[in-house]
């Protein structure tokens, strides 16, 4: 059975590929904080590619399905691909977000990061670095959560709303994830700056 004929199967081979590469290169051997990172990195691929999905392929996608009067409409993409996108969006913002908080916990820096390197012990320069993308992701998870989501149920159609609520609705979620996308990127350069010394 080829396992790159299935999503899990695809994710399972990418991960065992990454357990080997770290084993070999290595010589300290795994321990829960680079178990945590490595989740880390995997939901936060999920939670970003879905977002950048969202903002540079379906909404224009749906806004050109809209305007063309004899094509197919949005239909389809509305009932089945968006409540399953936003399924595995809205929960690997979560697990992003725990995952991150974690290694922070477990390698004595949570309260650095979240106080931008002002207390807490270690490093100040790391704890700012971090600390800024820690509180953008803490921004971008609370957009998801709060503004994308509840949102989003009216604009499909999960929850009851009026046309006027469904256009409010649409603006409020698009200005979220535009936000998200605006910050994804200094985020994700804290959080690989971080471990350099520096803001990428």
């Amino acid at each position: 059975m080829n396992p790159l004929k299935s999503a899990w199967g695809t994710i399972i081979c990418g991960l065992v590929i990454a357990v080997i590469v770290a084993l070999l290169t290595d010589l300290q051997g795994p321990d829960s904080a680079r178990f945590m990172i490595w989740a880390h990195v995997v939901v936060g691929i999920t939670w970003i590619g879905l977002l950048y999905y969202f903002n540079f392929v379906q909404v224009q996608a749906l806004a050109e399905a809209a305007g063309d009067e004899g094509g197919p409409g949005g239909g389809g993409i509305t009932k089945y691909v968006a409540p399953r996108a936003l399924l595995w969006f809205r929960w690997a913002a979560l697990a992003t977000w725990l995952t991150g908080a974690i290694y922070l916990l477990e390698k004595g820096n949570f309260a650095s990061a979240f106080l931008l390197g002002q207390g807490g012990g270690g490093d100040p320069v790391y704890g700012l670095t971090i600390g800024i993308g820690a509180w953008m992701g803490t921004i971008m998870l609370f957009n998801v959560w709060i503004l994308i989501w509840p949102n989003q149920k009216k604009i499909l159609g999960m929850v009851e709303a009026s046309a006027e609520q469904i256009a409010k609705a649409k603006s409020t979620a698009l200005m979220a994830s535009r936000t998200n996308t605006m910050l994804s990127i200094p985020m994700l350069m804290s959080m690989v700056g971080a471990h350099h010394g520096f803001f990428m």
